[in-house]
């Protein structure tokens, strides 16, 4: 292996190129939460308490979980 530098653009390639996922299920409302807390929700693919969405461990993805992670339940 050699000693090239790898930047972490190339990592993050690397982490969805091997199909990594994470189940997210939403636990909580999203009704009297801040519109941006609503949106990302909806940008996450959930707008029901109970729902489970499947998706690509990104960077992207993993900030939305974080704006909202007192709504959902991360596996995986």
């Amino acid at each position: 292996m050699s000693d090239i530098p790898i930047s972490t653009t190339t990592l993050e390639a690397l982490v969805v190129s091997t199909g990594e996922r994470i189940r997210i299920t939403q636990v909580g409302s999203g009704n009297g939460q801040k519109p941006g807390q609503q949106a990302t929700l909806i940008g996450l693919g959930l707008n029901k308490v109970g729902k489970t969405r499947e998706l690509e461990n990104t960077a992207s993805v993993r900030g939305m979980i974080r704006k909202v992670s007192h709504l959902v339940k991360v596996e995986g």
